[in-house]
């Protein structure tokens, strides 16, 4: 006996699917890939091309002019690691990472909180708030550059007037006293960007769980602590793994500002790197190979420190 049933007369006969043509199953084999195909292309253009180059280049001898004279296998980290200048130049560069970094998140919750609130006003400082962000970072370093200025400065001005200072000061010439200056441009010129992403995290939190908390007698500050910071965590996750990766790669603050002064006083890695090319361009390059390795080596411990993909 058939295992199928015959149809029963005047039944229609059940009509079986076409088998997919070769170009169809060729479509479904390729996937998703001619749609990812160019990120992919981008990605090998602007990232993967210039890091291997940037290596080859750091076990490379070359001159001046940029021609290459042979092989120099590891002596331009040799060169690198014995300037004196590099260990001070990595201290400084964790200090203003961590500075800069800790300051411009501290004070960008803050700023958050205030702008969820509502209050007369708030439309138009929100959008101050955008000022130092649009204008450009080196512009902004060279406006504080002349304000702080010895001869023509302002500050100078103001402060010998109200009998603040007796005479004009170096505010950057002097490493003293320009770290601060500089640590104080880095974190304005940063604020925009994670107060803004804080608050996109704050307005993602519903009022319904601050009301629940209100009924169950919970005060402000353990509905902040309990609430709003773990809830916050994603939003903060990404404004704290960017702003260590701008602020540890930032240039046009330092170089705009005093070009990382005398002997390097101020100068980060990167500051550092650039400022090494009239040297020798292969211990340049070696210096951002470092860079890039240490840049990598800083988000893999922070991702993995702050378990980002887990949920609060």
């Amino acid at each position: 006996m058939s295992d199928t049933a015959a149809a029963p007369p005047g039944a229609a006969s059940p009509t079986v699917p076409p088998a997919p043509s070769p170009r169809t199953r060729r479509r479904f084999t390729v996937g998703p890939l001619p749609w990812i195909l160019p990120a992919i292309a981008l990605i090998a253009v602007v990232v993967i091309w210039p890091v291997v180059t940037m290596v080859i280049t750091s076990r490379e001898r070359l001159g001046l002019d940029g021609f290459v004279r042979g092989s120099a296998g590891w002596k331009n980290f040799t060169r690198l690691f014995g300037e004196t200048v590099f260990g001070h130049v990595m201290l400084w560069t964790v200090i203003w990472t961590v500075s800069v970094v800790g300051l411009t998140m501290l004070i960008s919750l803050g700023l958050a909180a205030l702008f969820n609130q509502r209050f007369p006003g708030r439309t138009v400082t929100r959008w101050a708030l955008i000022a130092p962000w649009a204008a450009s970072v080196l512009m902004t370093s060279i406006g504080f550059r002349w304000m702080l200025d010895r001869t023509s400065g302002v500050l100078n001005g103001w402060m010998v007037d109200l009998g603040l200072i007796h005479s004009p000061k170096d505010w950057l010439g002097d490493p003293a006293t320009a770290w601060p200056w500089l640590i104080f441009v880095a974190v304005f010129v940063s604020l925009p960007f994670t107060t803004y992403t804080l608050l996109a995290g704050l307005q993602t939190i519903p009022d319904e769980v601050y009301e629940a908390a209100r009924i169950d007698g919970a005060s402000g500050r353990q509905s902040y602590l309990r609430i709003t910071l773990p809830l916050l965590r994603p939003a903060f996750l990404v404004g704290l793994v960017i702003n260590l990766i701008n602020v540890f790669n930032s240039f046009p603050v330092i170089w705009g500002m005093n070009e990382g002064g005398v002997n390097y006083a101020n100068a980060t890695t990167t500051v550092f790197m650039y400022g090494l090319k009239s040297q020798s361009i292969g211990e340049s390059a070696a210096m951002s190979v470092v860079n890039f390795v240490l840049v990598l080596l800083m988000v893999l411990v922070f991702l993995k420190v702050s378990r980002w993909n887990e949920e609060s």
